[in-house]
């Protein structure tokens, strides 16, 4: 097959856990045979060697009292170019991130059989975007949805809502994965006092990183690790149990990530309505054999009910209620570390892009 891999809006960084996930999409892909190519439409981004190797279309953001209109002015300029550049590719398949929609990317489903894969829950997510932006997505959403020849979700409970399920289209649920012939399971520490490991993006209402400060403050025997944060708000000073990190990559994110006891996942998907999850976060974390807590339901770990995961309840109380069962966890993970025969079924990317491949044929052969 050639497959035109498809990203929107925003430069997908290699160092990034999208960027990552998309890395090791594309090269288990190419491994199988097929022939891809990656296109990325994104604003403008000085650095390109950050960037994933692709074909990369720019445009500036207005900042004009009609800032709205001159971006999505350019937007469409760069969709255009999109195109005419995967046209000229001729993918027998197109592969795309769902992301708020931009005119005339249309025209690209209704020429070549594309699929979408959705990560969440956008009439959710594009609500934090502010007013303009929230309305823009509910009007044109349809648009795009309409026109897919099939859609690849990463939970069920994403992919049963009425808001996809009406556009009656061919789908399948496909959590993330991670490429664990590439990844070692470090050494169990047994700190004393322990830590805990939180990898976070500043600004993501869905991570919940407040709740951190909270657990920091209500039990001072535990080191909370942060990374990718480099300071949160509060009105109080934040409490000396409290490490922010910043922005890690290389041997410095493994010098934390090594450190760890055990690892936490976002604390507050509820906010964007989602309670099943299948971040990259907690697949960095387990891949490494960090024991984690699980905010949220887990379709490949949750079932698992093993002793190196703890589930807590996804609502705004979870660590004012649980607490104490996290800070127990953490201390009862102390010189563990998951066997990776334990998850290796369930998160592996050979397994998982697999059966993509497999709906990728099922969907040319019913558009043949």
């Amino acid at each position: 097959m050639r497959i035109a891999y498809v990203t929107m809006h925003w430069p997908r960084f290699a160092s990034s856990g999208v960027g990552k996930k998309i890395n090791r999409q594309i090269k288990t892909w190419r491994q199988a045979g097929h022939s891809v190519e990656l296109f990325s439409h994104m604003h403008f981004f000085k650095n390109k060697s950050a960037l994933l190797d692709g074909k990369y279309f720019e445009y500036e953001f207005g900042v004009s009292p009609f800032a709205f209109l001159k971006t999505e002015s350019n937007r469409i300029r760069a969709a255009k170019a999109l195109i005419a550049s995967i046209l000229e590719f001729g993918p027998d398949i197109i592969y795309m991130r769902w992301s708020i929609y931009t005119f005339p990317v249309h025209i690209l489903a209704s020429q070549i059989p594309t699929i979408l894969e959705i990560n969440s829950i956008d009439k959710y997510e594009y609500q934090t975007l502010g007013g303009i932006y929230n309305l823009y997505n509910r009007l044109t959403r349809p648009i795009l949805l309409s026109k897919v020849a099939g859609l690849i979700f990463v939970s069920e409970e994403i992919r049963s809502l009425h808001d996809f399920m009406r556009f009656n289209k061919p789908s399948a649920m496909i959590t993330n994965s991670i490429d664990l012939d590439m990844i070692p399971i470090f050494p169990a520490p047994s700190n004393m006092p322990p830590r805990l490991l939180f990898i976070g993006t500043p600004g993501m209402v869905w991570h919940g990183v407040e709740k951190l400060i909270i657990l920091a403050r209500s039990f001072p025997d535990l080191q909370i690790d942060i990374v990718g944060i480099s300071n949160l708000e509060s009105n109080e000073k934040l409490p000396e149990n409290l490490h922010l990190y910043g922005y890690l990559t290389g041997d410095a994110l493994e010098k934390v990530m090594r450190n760890a006891d055990a690892a936490i996942g976002s604390l507050s998907l509820h906010r964007i309505g989602i309670n099943e999850g299948s971040t990259l976060k907690i697949l960095d974390y387990v891949a490494h054999g960090i024991p984690c807590i699980l905010p949220y339901f887990d379709a490949d770990l949750t079932p698992l009910k093993s002793e190196y995961f703890l589930q807590i309840p996804n609502n705004e109380t979870s660590v004012q209620t649980h607490g104490h069962l996290i800070r127990e966890f953490v201390y009862s993970m102390r010189g563990k570390r998951i066997p990776r025969d334990l998850i290796a079924g369930r998160i592996d990317t050979k397994v998982k892009e697999s059966e993509r491949l497999r709906f990728f044929s099922q969907i040319i052969g019913l558009n043949e």
